[in-house]
């Protein structure tokens, strides 16, 4: 009843399926590895994030350029602040509200952006306390510039002068007069009332949209293996249906090599 197995057509099959199954299970499981990385990652950064907030503050210059390293860890930098601006639609603790960025002119002639604070409600000039005059140094979380789009950052064009959506030398270039570092800081604690802005953890190190196609993959790749098999026992069972009721002369003896 079985002799079809030793057909052209069922080592075909079987091949196939000896060499499917495998290849599906490796998949899943690598995409499976590519997620719990990730996981990792995002610990390993919520961790960093942590530690660094007690570790002592270097020199800015020695912390460029950010990376995953360096982003978070305390930064000082000495300067004088220069021109403000408001970076609207940023949440903070559950609430709508928005950033005081300020410009600070560095000795090397470069300008730090630097986020002295949050405050609740629209960005408006009036609500935002002016920056300290003379020489300052300051000290905060190490960030990296943002992205357009990514993670919360407004890719809104159009804003009213003195405002930015995003933090970044890119952005920042075109409204101030001098160049800017492509980094920013947060600083620990707030100046004039407003909150402190928690440092972000690194880019790429979060559980977001990537990671959960990972492990979406994974949960595809396992599924296109259990159809193979599940594939491999219905041909089987019809092959030996169609055996069986030819032995029985219910169907011509030509016909039971059909494929149904």
């Amino acid at each position: 009843m079985y002799r079809f197995l030793l057909t052209s057509r069922w080592w075909g099959i079987n091949v196939f399926v000896l060499l499917a199954i495998p290849f599906c299970i490796f998949m899943g499981s690598w995409q499976l590895s590519r997620f719990e990385g990730r996981v990792q990652d995002h610990r390993d950064a919520a961790e960093q994030v942590r530690t660094d907030r007690h570790e002592a503050a270097g020199p800015l210059t020695e912390l460029l350029p950010v990376n995953k390293a360096t982003s978070g860890r305390q930064a000082t930098a000495t300067g004088r602040y220069g021109k403000q601006l408001l970076v609207p639609d940023r949440d903070l603790d559950g609430k709508q509200g928005f950033y005081v960025l300020t410009l600070l002119r560095t000795d090397g002639g470069k300008a730090l952006p630097v986020v002295r604070g949050w405050l609740p409600g629209s960005a408006d000039t009036a609500k935002a306390p002016a920056a300290p005059t003379g020489e300052v140094t300051v000290t905060g979380a190490l960030q990296a510039s943002e992205t357009p789009g990514d993670d919360g950052v407004s890719a809104q064009g159009g804003l009213p002068a003195g405002q930015t959506g995003a933090i970044s030398s890119a952005s920042l270039v075109n409204l101030v007069p001098y160049d800017v570092y492509d980094a920013w800081i947060t600083l620990d604690k707030a100046d004039s009332g407003m909150k402190a802005v928690p440092a972000k953890a690194p880019t790429g190190s979060g559980l977001d949209l990537k990671a959960f196609q990972n492990l979406g993959y994974t949960g595809e790749w396992f599924v296109f293996a259990g159809f193979v098999v599940f594939m491999w026992f219905r041909l089987l069972r019809r092959e030996v249906e169609f055996a069986r009721d030819a032995e029985m002369g219910l169907v011509a003896e030509e016909e039971k090599s059909v494929t149904v």
